[in-house]
């Protein structure tokens, strides 16, 4: 059989369906079987060329933490500076990270080296390597889902920053960094943004354009 059966095409749809971001978490750690899983299926994500640009920072450490932390309030502090009242007020409300909450963190990399110079399919497209770890990414978040693990994505950090407390090599991207652990309070029904009326989910039917881009007319 080449396609899935019933029951195995809903848990595919549920969990992405039921994927959120998550910001708070119990103190229940995950265990090193499950986090193998979670590695081990980002790592089965597709890439161009075959290329596997990725590498995974498992952050456990409470000190590193910390400071990937300290890295986060300053970029929330400044982009909260961005907004004018009464969306400053709104912003300021939000939780925008788990960092020292989440029992693990993990940051996925990317390495454009791997494979260089001739990485089959990126002659046209330099940025195929990123969208590449992108996907792995999402592998790690769907299947954390089906696993009842939480994943948040922290994306208020100066990426520079976070390569110099990880380690990182200097050609080498930070891409995402997650935070990861046990729900504190589940999954809820909706996206939080959505949730907190930050924002509403676009209708599919008004992103879908049909041979050509629809533009209306003029």
């Amino acid at each position: 059989m080449v396609g899935f059966t019933e029951s195995e095409r809903a848990g595919v749809y549920k969990s992405i369906y039921a994927r959120r971001d998550i910001r708070r978490f119990s103190d229940d750690p995950v265990s090193e079987e499950t986090l193998a899983r979670l590695l081990d299926a980002a790592h089965h994500a597709p890439s161009v060329g075959f290329s596997q640009p990725w590498d995974f920072v498992v952050v456990e450490d409470d000190e590193t933490k910390t400071a990937v932390a300290s890295i986060a309030e300053r970029a929330i502090a400044a982009a909260r500076e961005g907004y004018r009242e009464p969306r400053k007020s709104e912003f300021g409300r939000l939780k925008l990270e788990g960092i020292t909450d989440a029992p693990v963190n993990i940051c996925v990399t990317c390495d454009p080296t791997r494979d260089a110079p001739h990485v089959l399919g990126r002659n046209t497209m330099q940025a195929m390597d990123t969208y590449s770890t992108c996907l792995a990414v999402q592998n790690l978040w769907l299947a954390a889902r089906a696993e009842g693990v939480g994943v948040g994505w922290v994306s208020f950090l100066y990426p520079h920053e976070v390569r110099e407390v990880l380690g990182i090599p200097h050609h080498v991207a930070p891409v995402a960094y997650l935070c990861v652990g046990y729900p504190e309070d589940g999954f809820p029904e909706e996206p939080v943004l959505q949730r907190e009326g930050w924002r509403e989910r676009i209708d599919t039917s008004e992103l879908v354009h049909r041979e050509q881009w629809d533009c209306g007319s003029v």
